[in-house]
């Protein structure tokens, strides 16, 4: 059954099968500032390594801590893996505070599916065992945020109790109890 996790080096195998599904689904290129993006770009071509790969979950892991190094304008954020055994199914970050960006456009909470699980219930189930973390954090309403044609994402925010507040550019914006 799937669970959240904290990345970890037993999912390498299944985590760069679901990258390779991100990139041929069109994800990493230059306009993609997801975080799978990001991500993409930046270990894509080295995390076949286990070296690499074992450092890349120490620094998501260490992304939580305020004190870590991290680019300009990011927080601090919980980075948890969706997984059912060794098979990586997705990820979700939740964002210890906002940013003006993060208010306007990211939320607190971002999380994606790999293409060959998604329209499983796997993001639903995902958010909805991330709402207490987020709440263990502080978060009394966790700002979430979807494109505007993005139907089944903004399903999952709903039936997570989500209620929209309004539109900014493409972004819809809801708040999510996490109690």
């Amino acid at each position: 059954m799937p669970e959240l996790s904290v990345p970890t080096v037993d999912v390498h195998r299944s985590f760069l099968a679901a990258m390779a599904e991100f990139e041929a689904e069109g994800r990493g290129d230059a306009d993609d500032r997801s975080m799978i993006g990001n991500d993409l770009r930046v270990y894509g071509a080295t995390w076949e390594s286990p070296e690499v790969f074992e450092k890349y979950v120490r620094w998501l892991r260490a992304q939580s801590l305020e004190s870590s190094p991290r680019p300009g304008g990011h927080v601090p954020a919980t980075t948890m893996w969706w997984v059912d055994g060794t098979d990586y199914l997705g990820r979700i970050a939740i964002r210890h505070r906002l940013t003006d960006s993060l208010w306007r456009l990211g939320g607190h909470i971002g999380y994606d599916v790999r293409p060959s699980a998604r329209r499983q219930g796997h993001a639903t189930a995902m958010l909805k065992s991330a709402l207490p973390i987020a709440r263990d954090l502080g978060i009394e309403q966790a700002l979430v945020t979807c494109d505007d044609d993005n139907v089944a994402s903004r399903k999952v925010i709903e039936n997570n109790g989500g209620v929209f507040e309004n539109q900014i550019e493409r972004k819809l914006r809801f708040w999510v109890p996490t109690g």
